[in-house]
């Protein structure tokens, strides 16, 4: 049974995501969640406790859903790197895609709470992370994982404002591209270590 907090953080979610947050009362949370006034503010004394809340729960949700996603493939490391331009694609075909919760609210409130901000940044930060896991998990170069965290944020921005998913498949190619540019000089160092160790 959902409790109250969910309640309204489902509600907070669809609101804000979908309408933008300055757009959303706590007036049409309430009326969303159906728990009383009086209750959500004793949940969440202000709204931009809410949005904080809600801001975190997405965050979790998100990389919870992306790390499921990658965990299903099965084949060599590399594959699993480009399992997140998958996984970007599927994302970007839901009817309700908006773009990024935390550009949007960014761009809404990082000029007057700098808890949106600091919220923002740790969920790119955290994103950057977890790519830069699964480059170091493949035996790929460090610095590779800025730039393909970079190729993602690119596609997620692109998506919302063009309305289609296409540009994941975009960032997938282009990430492939790196990955090949990355390997061909490890694979050509392998064949001429190989061929040193063939006796003449």
């Amino acid at each position: 049974m959902e409790t109250a907090r969910e309640r309204v953080l489902d509600a907070a979610e669809e609101l804000y995501y979908g309408m933008g947050v300055q757009s959303v009362g706590m007036d049409a949370v309430r009326n969303a969640s159906g728990v009383s006034l009086k209750r959500l503010y004793q949940l969440y004394p202000s709204k931009g406790d809410l949005v904080e809340a809600y801001l975190r729960r997405r965050d979790a949700r998100l990389l919870r859903r992306l790390a499921d996603h990658v965990d299903t493939v099965d084949g060599p490391p590399e594959e699993r790197v480009l399992a997140v331009f998958d996984w970007l694609y599927t994302w970007f075909s839901e009817p309700a895609y908006r773009g990024c919760a935390f550009i949007n609210s960014f761009g809404e409130l990082g000029a007057t709470s700098p808890a949106v901000v600091e919220a923002a940044r740790a969920h790119k930060e955290a994103f950057r992370r977890y790519v830069a896991g699964l480059v170091a998990d493949a035996g790929l170069p460090a610095p590779l994982a800025d730039q393909l965290a970079l190729l993602a944020e690119g596609a997620i921005t692109t998506a919302a404002i063009s309305g289609t998913p296409e540009p994941a498949h975009q960032a997938r190619d282009a990430a492939r591209t790196l990955l090949s540019v990355v390997r061909s000089p490890r694979e050509a160092a392998n064949t001429a270590q190989s061929s040193a160790d063939i006796p003449a």
